[in-house]
């Protein structure tokens, strides 16, 4: 990554945000999914818009801070703050206290800020301030906003949001309420209300555990029981190795197909990319060819597949696994691509209503243990269709919309609107320096158009 732009922001003092009109006082609890400890974060989402002359005489700040005024009156739990019952037991005390809004204004163009806006975005800070004590678990704000005005007339739209109250589909519902509020549009919201999003039981009310089956008994402490620090601590540790993020464009989509035998070449291209991914890193890292390596593959259970679980349309909690399979890294490495693609569909593939509901029953008898850390371990989450970049306020949708940063062992693809053709998906990935060249190697091999025979 190349040293950040230089450029003077001028940022009002840190204001709460509350909700528009009166909001239920009360606790819920949050659902057993939601209440995992690798939840237990912080992620940050940025967006960017450009100018519309069609706005002109309209102030984005202003419309953005009254939209979520009143969109936090249907999601109003997001304006409250979580608290720890017996057990570590999350629950979240909706008071109405609010979430924290910054209005800023840099003197930087669009044009200026380049791919800088794009993760692992050097400049997040800059349009993404912490106000210290801020970004506890405990206790603090749940979500935090800050709307950036830049000189060409368009704006930088950064928020902060605690995992364990949404994750990136459900952030995108409560955007969009926003969105249809700042338009003036409210028919969507009562056709879609956030109903269920948090029960007073323990778990979603849309779902009834199990108990454990024999099958998760076996499998599930290997993927998921760890000693190790909490998971924000892997995040931590490893800021420093944050690369620039990895196009796969048509061209790439097409040339990684040709390495694929007949019978996987309509694979989809989650599928292509993570196996692809996948086994590049674990090229370049150089471990123990009889080690074991892991991919988990994030799978929202909204999908048509699973719908049994009959989450309302509403439900903006978190609603999704990682399902995981495992390899020798020597097999790994030496197989085809189409050994690694295989292994993706059969982790997606495990993905269903009883697997969520053995899932929660296990993170309570485990005592919601961590997720495991170190480099064999790489988790991906497809971010490209989860509505994040349709939040639009007015000024149409953002030229950039995303995860701002990856983590240690997780990457978080983001769609690329840049494509003139077909958009094309951004890969971020962290690995240390000495191995980002072998990786870059390794991944040029994957997408070259000739294959050898």
């Amino acid at each position: 990554v190349g040293c950040p732009l230089l450029f003077p922001v001028n940022r009002f003092e840190p204001e709460l945000i509350t909700p528009a009109k009166p909001t239920p006082i009360e606790t819920k609890q949050l659902s057993d999914i939601d209440d995992q400890d690798g939840l237990r974060f912080h992620f940050p989402v940025i967006m960017s818009y450009k100018n519309n002359p069609s706005m002109k005489g309209n102030d984005a700040v202003m419309v953005i801070r009254e939209a979520l005024s009143r969109a936090l009156v249907y999601y109003y739990p997001l304006a409250g703050r979580l608290r720890e019952g017996p057990n570590r037991k999350l629950m979240v005390e909706c008071n109405g206290e609010g979430v924290l809004f910054i209005e800023a204004n840099a003197d930087v163009t669009l044009e200026q800020l380049g791919d800088r806006i794009l993760p692992p975005c050097p400049v997040l800070e800059e349009f993404l301030f912490n106000p210290p004590g801020s970004d506890g678990i405990l206790g603090c704000p749940l979500l935090l906003v800050q709307v950036t005005r830049l000189t060409c007339g368009g704006f930088i739209f950064g928020l902060r949001i605690n995992h364990t109250m949404c994750d990136a589909a459900g952030l995108a519902k409560f955007l969009n309420a926003i969105g249809e509020m700042a338009q003036r549009r409210q028919d969507f919201l009562f056709k879609c209300l956030p109903v269920g999003a948090r029960g007073s039981s323990s778990k979603c009310p849309e779902i009834h555990p199990t108990n454990l089956h024999v099958g998760h008994l076996r499998i599930m402490p290997k993927l998921l029981d760890s000693t190790k620090a909490p998971f924000i601590a892997a995040i931590d540790q490893l800021k420093h190795v944050p690369n620039d993020p990895f196009i796969f464009g048509p061209q790439q989509i097409r040339a990684s197909r040709k390495h694929l035998p007949p019978h996987l070449s309509t694979c989809s291209s989650f599928e292509l990319i993570t196996a692809c991914v996948w086994k590049c890193r674990t090229l370049s890292l150089r471990l123990n060819p009889k080690d074991t390596v892991r991919i988990s593959c994030a799978v929202n259970a909204r999908g048509k597949r699973i719908n049994d679980l009959c989450l309302p349309s509403g439900f903006y909690g978190n609603a999704f696994s990682i399902p995981t399979v495992v390899s020798t890294v020597e097999l790994l490495c030496a197989s085809p691509l189409g050994y690694g693609v295989e292994l993706v569909r059969k982790s997606k593939a495990q993905m269903d209503k009883e697997y969520m509901q053995t899932l929660a029953d296990f993170f309570v008898i485990r005592g919601r243990p961590p997720l495991p850390m170190g480099w064999n371990v790489f988790i991906v989450s497809d971010n490209r269709h989860t509505g994040l970049g349709e939040f639009d306020v007015g000024w149409g949708r953002p030229l950039f919309a995303g995860l701002a940063r990856a983590a240690s062992m997780i990457s978080f693809y983001v769609r690329d609107n840049n494509q003139e053709e077909e958009f094309g998906t951004l890969v971020p990935i962290c690995l240390p320096s000495t191995c980002l060249d072998r990786f870059e190697e390794e991944l040029k091999k994957m997408t070259l158009e000739h294959v050898e025979e």
